[in-house]
Formats: structure tokens, sequence, C-alpha cells
């Protein structure tokens, strides 16, 4: 492919630099600008002749996040969100770009800007449909007596008006796609690509493999482990229930990941039932993943999990809902199952038919260690050049039609 000249607008990593620092591998001038320092690209494999940095905006911003959300002195997310896009878009003016990806939130004004010149304009929305994800918070919130942070009606209405600016809308996962197709984005301009995750640390070694089918098949506790925030979003008010109905019951649980403040009474409540190990080091998450026997994933709302790839890469079946990326990367009955969203009495049930089943549990665990074969980054930076290809090529089309 002709090398581009690429524009990945991103505040924050997120995986923006991952993305860089493989389309930098495959020949393409990528020029990222982000609100990370210069002198930590470096780390991350991208050079920093190739970032164009606002660090003042990054310190601002994690200093300021410590604000609430609401009140007299409440976090200044319009300042904040206008600020980094003012500043993306006069970055950007300086020359003319094949192609601009940008992340949702922060890229209206470099959007809506005439001097801004690309082929094709890619919006990056890495979780569903901002609309979608407010409505099912905003329930969530009402179900679980807690408030919960969840997107503004001024994000709102800002990330509406980016969808239609831009040429094509890029997701993570099933899930999210159809949420904007749910809320009438025409399908052709929403593209997929599915992030790439680095997996080899998470990879057990086959003794890692045959220890959990030896405890799984002499019928103690189930170890099920759950990564990632604790918090109402990823499902953790379900969870609960989970782990009060089967305590006792041939289940061990832990949960690995800082316990969000919304949800510190509920696990201090369950500290007695459940193991929780708080935010770990990822070099440290491995072990979690090898001693463990199931994976427990009942999220509400998400884009694309990590920690789901990494538990399929340790062996895990899995159990979750279809609200993130259950569908893209769980076969049901061969590498785990979909349970429905707000379900706890289908996770029991699943569990409890699992602790029944112990020959094909077991089973599954070689199944997936013996068929796993992992997206790289080197396969999103491919996918990516052929959205891009095919957007620059109907960039001529009407693009909101």
């Amino acid at each position: 492919m002709t090398p581009l000249k690429i524009a990945i607008v991103v505040p924050g990593r997120f995986h923006g630099f991952d993305l860089a620092r493989e389309l930098l591998a495959r020949g393409h001038d990528v020029t990222l600008f982000t609100n990370y320092p210069s002198w930590a690209m470096a780390r991350f494999g991208v050079p920093a002749r190739q970032a164009r940095t606002f660090p003042i905006h990054g310190v601002l911003a994690r200093v300021l996040s410590k604000l609430p959300r609401e009140g007299v002195c409440r976090y200044p997310e319009a300042w904040l969100h206008r600020m980094f896009g003012r500043w993306a878009a006069r970055e950007l003016a300086r020359e003319r770009w094949d192609v601009i990806h940008c992340w949702s939130g922060v890229s209206e004004e470099l959007l809506e800007s005439p001097h801004v010149k690309s082929s094709c304009t890619l919006l990056m929305r890495g979780s569903a449909h901002i609309s979608v994800q407010s409505r099912l918070l905003q329930d969530e919130e009402a179900r679980v007596g807690v408030a919960l942070d969840r997107p503004s009606a001024w994000m709102c209405e800002r990330e509406l008006r980016e969808y239609d600016l831009a040429d094509r809308i890029l997701v993570l996962s099933t899930f999210s796609r159809r949420s904007f197709e749910s809320e009438g984005t025409p399908p052709a301009r929403i593209v997929t690509v599915p992030l790439g995750v680095k997996v080899d640390a998470f990879r057990p070694a086959a003794a890692v493999i045959a220890a959990r089918q030896r405890r799984i098949l002499a019928g103690g506790s189930l170890r099920v482990l759950f990564v990632g925030a604790v918090s109402y979003r990823k499902g953790f008010f379900d969870l609960t229930t989970v782990i009060e109905r089967l305590h006792g019951r041939g289940f061990v649980f832990e949960l690995v990941g800082p316990v969000l403040p919304e949800a510190t009474a509920a696990a201090d409540r369950l500290k007695s039932q459940a193991t929780f190990v708080g935010k770990r080091p990822q070099h440290d998450l491995p072990a979690s993943y090898h001693a463990a026997d199931l994976f427990l994933f009942p999220t509400i709302e998400d884009g694309f999990p990590a920690v789901m790839a990494q538990a399929k890469a340790a062996a895990l079946p899995i159990v979750t809902t279809a609200h993130g990326a259950g569908v893209d990367i769980v076969t049901p009955g061969q590498d785990g199952w979909i349970v429905p969203v707000r379900d706890p009495a289908a996770i029991v049930d699943r569990l409890t038919w699992c602790a029944r089943n112990r020959s094909i549990l077991a089973a599954s665990v070689q199944r997936i260690y013996d068929t796993f074969r992992p997206r790289d980054w080197a396969q999103v930076a491919a996918d990516f050049e052929s959205v891009c290809a095919a957007t620059a090529v109907d960039h001529r089309e009407p693009a909101h039609v």
C-alpha cells in the first residue's frame, strides 16, 4: 500500500500508541497528537520525533480529575475537552493529512475546522454509542441506588455532533456496532476494528494447564476470577449477588482491580466471602489468571475489555454478557458462555453447571489452550489500512447520508 500521512489524535494513550507503532513499522508517516510528554514516547515504541505533545493538558487533567463531577467546585469537563480539541485543530491545520484518526469527546473542534485538511476522518469511539451508554448506566444507577460516573448531557450532545462530522466511526466490538445501528447510524458509516492485545505473558506453560485440570477434576472449590475496576458498570451489583449465593457452596472468588468509591461499601460487606486483591501491576497479573479455573466478567457496558483477551490467552473458560466483546471473544459451549445482562441467577446457574460437569469444564480448558490464536497489533494496523483505503475511495460520496 502507498504510504499514508496519518495523524492520530488521542488524549492520553489508550490504544493509539500501539496503533501508531505498528503503522510506522508498516512504512506510514504517522504523527501522534497527545497530552503525554514527549519523553514518554520511547517507552511505547514511538519515536519522540513522531509526536506533538500537549503535556500541560495531561497534568491539568490528572489534577482536576480528583474534583467531584457535581457541586460548586466540580471537574471542568467542557473546558478541558475544548482545550485539547482547539490545540489539536491548530496543530493539524499546519499541514495536510491523508487520514486523521481522532478520539471521540475531544475532536469536535478539529472536525469542524475549515483549516484542517484531510482525505478522510476516522472517529474512534471506545465504548458503546454514548446515548446507549448513558441509558445503560442511568438504569444501573437506579437499580443499585448509588450515583455512578456516567456521561454528562454536555458530553452526550458533543459526541453526537462528532459522530455526524466524521467520515467513519470506528468501534471495537459487535456490541458497540449494534449500539450505533440501534441509534440510527447508517451501517456503512460504522467500522469494527477489534483491538490487538499483547498476551504473551498470559500464556501459561503446559504444566499450569495440567494442574488446573487436575484441580477441576478433583472436585474441590472452583476458583472464579474477576479482573478490572470493581464498579457497577462492570457488573459488580450482579457479582455481589453471585458471591453471596455461592459462598460456601464449592466456589472461591478473587477480584483483582481497584475498588471504585461507589462500590466500597458493598465490597466491605463481601470481604469475608471473597478476596479483594486491589490493583496489581501488569506484570503480576498472569499469576492471578494462572491460579484460576474460570473467568467471570458480567459487564453492563464495555467496548473491548482487554482482560477478556488476557483470560482467553490464559485458557480460562469465560462467563460474560453480550454487552462488551463477549460475542467477539466467546464461542458459547466451546470456550465459555454468554449470559443475559443483569441476570445474576443465570450466572449462578452457569457456575453451578460447571461444578457439576467438571470433565466438560476440564476439556474446555484444554481446547482453549490448543486453539487460541492471538490477534496482534500488526493485524490491527493492516485492518486500519483497509479502512483508510475504503474510506478514501468513498470520500467523494456524501458522508452523512
